[in-house]
């Protein structure tokens, strides 16, 4: 079946102000790097049993020495700065990049995780900002959202009941993640925002693959708790047995949406010129390119540049794959997400002439504890 070719015209990516190393933590919170054994981060990423070692395992194992598991520098929001100001530059740089104003915008998709108003999401926000006058929708798929979206965003766009449409993913952990916990050692916050379009022959997302996830349903889950103040707080819980669902299930997903993705687009694995895996830990794509038996070297991993930005890894990848120049025009990429409790997915894309948005800042040194990124006038 001939399919419209449709993909993604422009990128941009936008991260919050505040670079936080592992010295803020241990100047900050020197308790939690004493118990860091006894927190959740060592909880739900340890070797349960030694004796039965699978990819993941064998992965993280040279981590497991490391309080912070191989995280090394996060993004976090400074005072004022919100989902919705990320979300509103990431998706201005990609209008710009694309050379569209927003009235050539007939639909955009927002997935948001968390908007500060827990409910609704920010697509009416942020439709409001840009001054859109089509139609806004918030989606959820966890960790999966980009790969959801751009589906979704292909299959309008191929119909015809719309032309362009900009999607915008935004990840907001730090504000609902406790810094009491060791699991706010593995979190950052980052927005990314892209333009689906028509493109040339022969280039956009050629195939698809996206499976549930319902085998991780009760690892990580929202806990409405009080902060020292008082004050009503969500935060990200997980539960007992977390690490060993991940474990289990790590291989066996990204196997089955590669292959299916692989297979949709007409594609081998021999072909695919640079893979843009989920790196939410140090390990991560290490994990996926043992499960495809590829070279890691032919992936990207920026785990110790912006840490877990959830659903924003896709994308940063993408964007730096390009940025770097490993990823070129009519290279194939193969881009997979794992959301836990929603959905995993991969996708497979003949890279088209993508417009890419301004860089964000470059890490800092590892000897200072956190850096503010001046703001240009």
């Amino acid at each position: 079946m001939m399919y419209q070719p449709v993909g993604i015209r422009s990128l941009a990516v936008s991260f919050p102000s505040i670079i936080r190393t592992n010295d803020y933590y241990r100047e900050n919170y020197p308790h939690l790097i004493a118990e860091a054994e006894k927190k959740t981060l060592s909880r739900v990423f340890s070797t349960a049993d030694p004796t039965s070692l699978n990819e993941f395992d064998l992965e993280m194992a040279p981590y497991l020495s490391d309080p912070f598991r191989g995280t090394v520098e996060r993004r976090v929001f400074a005072p004022g700065e919100t989902s919705l100001t990320i979300s509103y530059s990431a998706a201005k740089d990609a209008l710009d990049a694309a050379n569209l104003s927003p009235k050539e915008i007939d639909l955009m998709l927002v997935a948001t995780i968390f908007p500060e108003q827990i409910v609704p999401g920010n697509a009416a926000f942020l439709a409001g900002e840009l001054g859109l006058q089509g139609a806004a929708w918030n989606i959820d798929s966890t960790c999966s959202n980009a790969i959801v979206a751009l589906q979704t965003a292909s299959a309008f766009v191929r119909t015809g009941d719309y032309r362009n449409v900009l999607v915008v993913i935004c990840t907001n952990y730090s504000k609902f993640t406790d810094e009491n916990d060791t699991l706010a050692f593995l979190s950052g916050d980052g927005a990314g925002a892209f333009v689906v379009s028509s493109v040339k022959p022969n280039q956009g997302v050629l195939g698809t693959k996206i499976i549930n996830t319902a085998s991780t349903c009760g690892t990580f889950f929202n806990e409405l708790t009080t902060d020292d103040q008082g004050n009503p707080r969500m935060y990200i819980r997980a539960a007992k047995g977390t690490g060993k669902v991940l474990s289990d299930t790590s291989v066996k997903l990204v196997r089955e949406c590669c292959s299916g993705a692989l297979e949709a687009a007409g594609v081998s694995l021999d072909e695919i010129d640079f893979f843009a895996f989920n790196t939410p830990t140090a390990w991560y794509a290490n994990v996926c390119a043992r499960a495809l038996g590829i070279d890691p070297q032919r992936a990207i991993n920026l785990n110790d540049r912006y840490a877990n930005i959830g659903p924003m890894l896709p994308l940063a990848n993408l964007y730096h794959g390009a940025e770097f120049g490993r990823i070129r025009e009519n290279d194939l990429v193969l881009v997979y997400t794992i959301g836990s409790v929603s959905n995993a997915g991969a996708s497979v894309m003949r890279w088209g002439d993508v417009a890419l948005g301004p860089a964000p800042a470059p890490p800092v040194s590892l000897n200072r504890q956190e850096h503010r990124i001046p703001t240009l006038l």
